[in-house]
């Protein structure tokens, strides 16, 4: 009764046991109304079942509620692997996991997330073709932080708008924290709109990269330690690393307009959006941000389109903006109104989804 009681709302957990490889993981769906379950396999040295199964539970539900946002035909999941992901990989562990998939009969996609990458994946799909995310060159979409960092640059589109009554990027102070895949790509579109930047990273070579591409645009960088880019005097600050970043420590901090960043999990609890709004920091949420990876890998179910994807991820601009206004009409912090906007669209199309008769397919594939 304790398992089904964390569960809460959850409608299948599934625990994976593969002595052979040594492969321990758990799948969770949360929610199959929009769609089968979608999200990508964690993997990490968890310290218990009981904290893999956490981090499962909640990353799980967020998926839910950032398919929602995208608008894609899916559901929310995710799946995490216990151990080591520098010493306990194996092709063998992986096409186990596979299987544990392909049990599912495609209730549940999956795919690359911290720990794993696209190439581990190469293996599972020997076992289910429920796994999505994969290189080109195996029939996959690719790159998917392309899609991510133009979501990002829509979302800071999209605040400027609501701030300063322009859409505009240049002209504006950004404070950009983590210059991997993602971060770098919004640096160096910043760079060439001409806005300035304050930038911080552990990556040296990263750094440096954009630094170059400053100087030779003619742009303003500066570069900051990961405990300086809280403390900048910046128009907008850009979190494209770490989750839990908005915390106690850090809140009273950031003296910024706004807050708009591809990091997962960006507030490390809930009320933390409260008190954003109280310090009259317009925050984007993280979920509604950062979907165009998403949206690629759910796109490519249905035979891989760029443009497709490009011209879905520019929702996010009219999303955002309509989260923005339905918080302030409505007097709630905008994470509130992300999660009502989500709903909503659960509820309305609660009665539309057929997933389960057409053989789990995806509707366009079964149409083509």
């Amino acid at each position: 009764m304790e398992l089904f009681e964390q569960m809460h709302e959850h409608q299948q957990i599934v625990c994976c046991n593969d002595p052979e490889t040594g492969l321990k993981a758990i799948i969770a769906i949360h929610d199959t109304t929009l769609g089968p379950a979608l999200g990508g396999c964690r993997m990490q040295p968890y310290e218990s079942f009981d904290a893999a199964l956490k981090d499962v539970l909640r990353l799980s539900k967020g998926m839910t509620y950032k398919c929602a946002a995208a608008d894609v035909d899916f559901g929310g999941g995710k799946s995490v692997i216990i151990g080591d992901p520098e010493k306990d990989k194996s092709p063998e562990l992986f096409r186990a996991f596979g299987q544990f998939v392909d049990s599912l009969n495609g209730r549940f996609y999956t795919g690359t997330d911290m720990g794993t990458a696209p190439e581990d994946f190469i293996h599972s799909l020997k076992e289910t073709s429920c796994i999505v995310g994969v290189p080109e060159a195996y029939g996959g979409s690719g790159d998917s932080s392309i899609p991510t960092a133009l979501g990002v640059i829509y979302g800071l589109q999209a605040t400027n708008k609501t701030l300063f009554g322009t859409d505009e990027l240049s002209g504006r102070t950004y404070a950009i924290q983590g210059l991997g895949k993602v971060g770098s790509k919004v640096a160096n579109r910043l760079i060439d709109e001409g806005a300035s930047l304050y930038v911080s990273d552990i990556n040296e070579e990263a750094i440096n990269q954009v630094v170059k591409r400053a100087s030779e645009k003619g742009a303003s960088v500066q570069v900051v330690s990961g405990e300086e880019i809280y403390d900048v005097d910046a128009d907008i600050f850009v979190p494209c690393a770490f989750g839990g970043i908005i915390n106690d420590d850090t809140i009273e901090r950031i003296n910024v307009r706004g807050v708009v960043g591809s990091a997962n999990n960006q507030l490390q609890e809930s009320y933390h959006g409260k008190v954003l709004q109280q310090k009259g920091i317009l925050y984007a949420p993280d979920y509604i941000v950062n979907g165009g990876g998403l949206i690629q890998v759910a796109d490519e179910l249905y035979e891989p389109n760029k443009e497709r994807v490009l011209a879905k991820t520019k929702a996010i601009y009219d999303s955002l903006l309509k989260i923005y206004q339905q918080a302030e009409a409505n007097g709630q912090c905008t994470s509130e109104a992300a999660n009502v906007f989500c709903e909503e669209r659960m509820q309305s199309r609660r009665k539309r989804n057929s997933f389960f008769s057409h053989d789990k397919r995806p509707k366009w594939e079964v149409r083509k």
